[in-house]
């Protein structure tokens, strides 16, 4: 069988043992688009993963490709080849992925039209209809427009990378002249509701028209008066820009004014990709290269009518409730119900939580208690990524108000929210609260709080650990642990990562938590080396190792290893795996799935079976380089008997998943699995949902993870 021309150049980048991590995040994004066509997933959800596959394209454009691009132009020699290499690989993917996704599309346009939803261009307006369209033109969008007109002798003024833009060529008597109109769907939005048309039997369908559909069908409007126009007609594109900030340590300024200068120059960075409707004029294309100056490194992609496809994400529901999922309560915690103190609750034992199954007001709720309790001192928490009207900071205000200490550690350089995160500092600095911008090269993605509060003459700590942000709107998406605990041992710890990020001249030792970049290297390392060892000396062992990437390649060199010993691992990976599973002589005894469906997996979570007294970590730290070395991350034994159980519970349901679930192999070519014989259809996400809301599992094999370790007979 011939290879592909995807297997040609990676035959040909030469990388031993590895996948490389940009085509491993292409094919999770590949597995989005699985979910566009799955035909059991409701049609305005798959609409939606339309958006959510283009959206999650923009982000790697900007930091992957840029990447890429900012190697070739350092580098030099093999190094350099290897680069330009992998570009033409990731090239032709995202060509693959766009004719995909353009053939998705088609279909799903028919099958909402069969639904009684239509999403009309300006040709196929009725006089009704076109008439609400001229109207809505003249009083909404015509005010928002300012049309550039593209000279020789004028340079280009800025165009964002955040919005679309139609390329306007017009045949005048003198000859052609060209221009550019961002279209404003920021203050409009993308999809208009125009007046609707009979569907079926008398019954009216809903209609949509999306903006720069409106503008194309009023075009002449914008210009008249100022050329006299034989023809007229506009094509989409858009920009992809490189997100690295890079940041002068040598201006004599503040944190904050250093980042808002980087801003601005992100907004003027060099474009990584520009996608165009194919159906553009080749005098025209040729043209805006030349205009905007792109290179043979730049990705310039044709493409169909339509871009920003992210819109999708927010594609309305017409009303029908079975296009898109039925909303699920949230799973209340009994003991947390009541009318009795949530610090009471914590000191009998420890909470853990499972968001979007559980409720992320609980959170909200100790930190709104503690900002009352007069016996708490003082609160300590990470902010990485906040929501827009975030309750967090509302309580950590009124607690300030209060006369509680409060101090806040903000990221400003959470990559795409660093302009949200400026503003929340600035607020909270406003109101007194001590906020601190972390340590210079290291970014804070620890997701920590400590409360302090007197108890019995004695200083008690009250901690938070946390796989996803503090943040009401991703707790509804994404699936997140959360650990609410008393222990003191883990609460000095907790207390020595933010004495680190104040005082960080200081080197904590702890006692229990794995810290980047001080411990989550050597203490995973050392965990894997401990199951080498049981595997050598004639015992079972086992790890589960669950998280977003894994890309580290000390740490996949040791799982290697592990698995040349004996060791039997299972990889939960959402996305980037650059280690390869199933390969004889290397990793047959890894095994690799990944997971997409309603929510996002967002959860790290890594279990050594330790001779059936198995380690639970769980925390905020990816297997990757940059979150093992260059950040402040925190990993936590889980202690809690019942929390283990739980833990282990939904670990197994999402291995045995057969509906969801993909195999991650050489190739990552995004195989579902199919049910095992003898067992039903497994969907983890609503097991799980049916386990913690009545303790009842599904069936599949039971797990060993927790069977003690007997030794095995030599033969």
């Amino acid at each position: 069988m011939s290879q592909t021309p995807i297997e040609d150049l990676l035959a040909d980048l030469g990388e031993p043992d590895t996948y490389p991590r940009e085509l491993s995040w292409l094919s999770f994004n590949a597995r989005v688009l699985q979910e566009a066509q799955d035909k059991d997933v409701p049609l305005i959800q798959r609409v939606r993963y339309l958006g959510i596959f283009s959206n999650n394209l923009d982000e790697f454009f900007r930091v992957r490709v840029a990447e890429v691009r900012r190697l070739i132009s350092m580098s030099n020699g093999k190094s350099r080849q290897r680069a330009e290499k992998l570009l033409a690989a990731i090239q032709y993917r995202v060509l693959t992925l766009q004719q995909e996704f353009e053939a998705i599309y088609v279909k799903l346009l028919r099958e909402l039209t069969r639904k009684g939803v239509y999403l009309i261009n300006e040709t196929q307006l009725q006089e009704g209809q076109l008439a609400f369209v001229e109207a809505f033109f003249h009083s909404k969008v015509k005010p928002e427009l300012e049309p550039i007109l593209l000279r020789d002798d004028q340079p280009i003024p800025h165009l964002t990378d955040e919005s679309l833009y139609l390329a306007v060529d017009i045949e005048t008597t003198s000859g052609p002249q060209y221009a550019l109109l961002e279209v404003p769907t920021k203050k409009l939005g993308r999809f208009i509701e125009v007046p609707g048309r009979k569907h079926g039997k008398g019954s009216k369908g809903r209609v949509f028209i999306v903006l720069d559909n409106i503008i194309r069908a009023c075009l002449p409007q914008v210009f008249r008066g100022v050329f006299e126009i034989e023809s007229v007609s506009a094509y989409c594109f858009k920009f992809s820009r490189d997100a690295e900030l890079e940041i002068d340590s040598s201006i004599n300024e503040s944190l904050i004014a250093k980042m808002a200068s980087g801003l601005k120059q992100r907004r003027r960075a060099d474009a990584v990709r520009f996608v165009f409707d194919e159906k553009m004029p080749r005098r025209m294309l040729d043209y805006l290269r030349k205009r905007f100056g792109f290179g043979k490194y730049d990705s310039m992609i044709p493409g169909a009518r339509y871009h920003n496809s992210k819109d999708f994400m927010g594609f309305p529901n017409p009303g029908s409730k079975y296009l898109e999922y039925k909303p699920r309560p949230t799973i209340p915690i009994a003991r947390l119900e009541g009318d009795g103190s949530i610090f009471a609750a914590i000191r009998e034992q420890d909470v853990f939580l499972y968001y979007p199954y559980h409720a992320f007001d609980y959170i909200i709720d100790v930190l709104k208690t503690a900002a009352l309790d007069p016996d708490v001192i003082k609160i300590r928490i990470c902010l990485y990524r906040v929501a827009e009207n975030s309750r967090v900071v509302d309580a950590l205000i009124n607690a300030n108000d209060n006369g509680k200490a409060v101090q806040v550690v903000v990221e400003l350089a959470a990559r795409f929210d660093e302009q949200a995160n400026i503003a929340w500092a600035q607020r909270l600095t406003d109101t007194g609260i001590e906020v601190i911008f972390g340590i210079p090269g290291l970014k804070v993605h620890s997701k920590l709080f400590l409360i302090e509060r007197r108890e019995s003459q004695k200083v008690r700590y009250y901690s938070h650990i946390g796989t996803g942000n503090f943040n009401e709107k991703s707790a509804r998406l994404y699936t997140d642990f959360s650990l609410l605990t008393f222990d003191q041992t883990i609460g000095r710890d907790v207390a020595k990562v933010f004495d680190f990020l104040k005082f960080n001249y200081r080197r904590p030792d702890y006692e229990q938590l794995l810290v980047s970049p001080h411990s989550s290297r050597s203490g995973l390392m050392a965990m894997i080396d401990r199951e080498i060892q049981h595997a050598k000396g004639g015992y079972r062992a086992a790890m589960i190792l669950k998280c977003n990437n894994l890309v580290d390649q000390q740490l996949s060199n040791k799982l290697y290893e592990a698995s040349q010993a004996g060791v039997e691992i299972r990889l939960i990976i959402r996305g980037m795996c650059s280690l390869l599973p199933g390969v004889e002589g290397l990793s047959e005894n890894i095994e690799a799935i990944s997971i997409v469906d309603r929510y996002l997996e967002h959860a790290r979570v890594y279990v050594f079976h330790n001779r059936g007294h198995p380690a639970y970590y769980f925390g905020s730290a990816d297997l990757m380089t940059r979150n093992i070395d260059f950040r402040v991350e925190v990993l936590c034994p889980l202690l809690d008997v019942n929390a283990q159980k739980m833990l282990q519970d939904i670990l197994d349901q999402q291995w045995h998943d057969n509906v969801k679930a993909r195999r991650l192999n050489t190739h990552q070519d995004n195989v579902l699995l199919s049910s095992a014989k003898h067992m039903a259809n497994l969907q983890s996400q609503e097991t799980i949902y049916r386990y913690l809301s009545t303790g009842k599992l599904p069936r599949y094999p039971k797990s060993k993870m927790r069977q003690p370790s007997m030794r095995r007979r030599r033969g």
